[in-house]
């Protein structure tokens, strides 16, 4: 068994040869799956605008998923706040709270999900929540999810004075929501460290910063009501085979997109044969090398031994695996063979 909690995030990623209404599909799919394998979380992405993601709506998605598992934790990674009010996401996650009860995360992040002209027809005005006040939007979004539990004053809530006083998020009810925040080596440490929320650092975003984030994070980390000591999680791009050719093999199409990303070339994600058939300029060659050396790609003991090795290294509590492949069936066996490897399945089959 591995020391830390082992969990999955997914973008419903859209390929030539599907439709964004498939990769939903699959998407439920590889959570009913994971459930069963005993993986922990299940979190969904938030995506504007984009061929090559589907999933817009991670509240409604998450809903549907949590109705279709029985114990695995469904949460977002994440909702972008910022487009947002705060009343509203809390009355969304009050009533997932409610559907799933103990079951249901709330991730956060700032980022836009998308171009700025999305963001602007996501928000309900003229730069409705300027990024400068996203900690107060925060703030609010808690207090609005407290106060639905019925706490108040110092406990939680709002305070007596509060202009919010008396507006509460329905349905109400005592189980709290667990709020989580997101990032990618930016504010979003600090963010987390001063509202003494756990720290979920996005490392298939940008890989060479876990070091410096996790630092800031624990130096200024203060123990709220919340959370009394710093909890790093790390999400990352993992993907395991048998060996590592075929890893490889199917790694390709993930990192030709990721490539061609970088170019602001990308579209929907090729398949796995218009991956192998894929010319490659000398430039598409060398941000292809760059992207293959990111994540954990290879035999999955050799994957789960370098997760294992950055875990201890940085004190990670929970890692959310993202695992994109162009069939299903070879991103199930990817998961497959690290829960298999990581003692999962296991305990999956003992706890039935």
């Amino acid at each position: 068994m591995v020391d830390y909690l082992l969990n999955a995030l997914d973008q419903s990623a859209v390929n030539t040869a599907s439709s964004p209404a498939q990769a939903i599909d699959e998407t439920v799919d590889l959570a009913c799956y994971l459930d069963e394998l005993g993986y922990h979380r299940f979190w969904l992405a938030e995506h504007h605008n984009t061929s090559a993601f589907a999933g817009a709506s991670p509240e409604i998605l998450i809903a549907h998923i949590a109705s279709r598992t029985s114990q695995i934790k469904v949460g977002s990674g994440g909702i972008m706040l910022p487009h947002y009010s705060p009343l509203k996401i809390a009355e969304q996650f009050r009533m997932l709270e409610t559907l799933a009860p103990g079951r249901i995360d709330l991730g956060l992040g700032r980022a836009p999900g998308g171009d700025p002209k999305t963001g602007a027809a996501l928000q309900s005005g003229p730069q409705a929540w300027p990024i400068e006040v996203f900690p107060q939007q925060v703030e609010v979004l808690i207090q609005f999810l407290e106060d639905a539990m019925g706490l108040s004053g110092d406990e939680g809530g709002f305070a007596k004075d509060h202009p919010y006083q008396g507006i509460h998020a329905q349905p109400l009810g005592p189980n709290r929501v667990p709020v989580w925040m997101l990032g990618s080596g930016g504010d979003g440490a600090v963010h987390a460290a001063q509202m003494g929320l756990p720290y979920v650092y996005a490392h298939f975003i940008n890989p060479d910063n876990l070091a410096e984030a996790a630092d800031v994070y624990r130096r200024h980390f203060r123990p709220s009501r919340f959370l009394q000591e710093p909890k790093v999680v790390m999400a990352t791009s993992a993907l395991c085979a048998d060996t590592q050719e075929e890893a490889d093999y199917y790694a390709r199409p993930r990192n030709i997109w990721a490539a061609l990303l970088m170019q602001n070339k990308a579209g929907v994600f090729p398949t796995l044969q218009e991956a192998q058939d894929f010319e490659m300029s000398d430039t598409d060659k060398a941000y292809f090398q760059m992207i293959s050396q990111r994540g954990f790609t290879g035999a999955t003991e050799n994957v789960l031994q370098q997760l294992d090795d950055v875990t201890r290294q940085y004190d990670i509590a929970e890692v959310f695996v993202l695992t994109l492949i162009p069939d299903l069936q070879a991103r199930k066996t990817s998961y497959r063979l690290l829960a298999e490897q990581a003692g999962l399945t296991a305990s999956a089959v003992a706890a039935q």
